[in-house]
């Protein structure tokens, strides 16, 4: 029997319509079996102060733990500004924090961006495998996941509807598994 791999699908968005949301949720219905996927929102994540390392708050302690116990994390997240939104980044260092102890710390990644617009969060995605980078986290290379024109890929429950879409998210949640699987051998 193959390895099921856990995976943190962590959503760079707080927005209750997210289209990052909504793609995660999709991701999880078109996961292979050798995935399970925990889709982690950060509506409750608050700001990183290292001040408060001493006695780190419950909330930072949860997320770094479900992190820490996935076998490889994949981003969704939307553009803000040509980067990822400040949600995002708050996550990412409240994960990595105290230096030394980053649950990220070689875990397989993959990085799925989306806008409305046509170069699907284009400056996002590059702009967070840089961070990873740093992070020590090896990004799928291949294909890579730009989403432009999300704004009628969802039915008003959330479904995803987009056809073309569907079968793009199918092809990279399979590649994506095939580099996890590859990573962990």
């Amino acid at each position: 029997m193959a390895s099921q791999f856990s995976v943190a699908v962590i959503v760079g968005s707080l927005r209750r319509e997210s289209f990052s949301l909504k793609i995660a949720k999709a991701l999880t219905k078109l996961a292979p079996s050798s995935l399970k996927l925990d889709v982690i929102t950060l509506n409750e994540l608050s700001f990183y102060n290292q001040d408060l390392e001493a006695t780190p708050p419950a909330d930072w302690v949860s997320f770094r733990e479900r992190v820490k116990k996935a076998d490889a994390v994949l981003f969704v997240t939307p553009e803000y500004n040509r980067s990822v939104p400040g949600v995002l980044k708050n996550a990412i260092d409240v994960g990595s924090r105290p230096y030394g102890q980053s649950v990220f710390d070689g875990k397989p990644g993959g990085v799925i961006s989306n806008s409305p617009g046509a170069i699907g969060g284009f400056g996002a995605n590059h702009h967070l495998r840089q961070s990873l980078v740093f992070l020590n986290v090896p990004v799928l290379q291949q294909p890579e996941a730009y989403v432009g024109g999300i704004g009628d890929a969802f039915d008003e429950n959330g479904e995803l509807v987009k056809t073309s879409l569907r079968e793009f998210l199918e092809a990279y949640i399979k590649a994506f598994a095939a580099w996890v699987a590859q990573q962990k051998k």
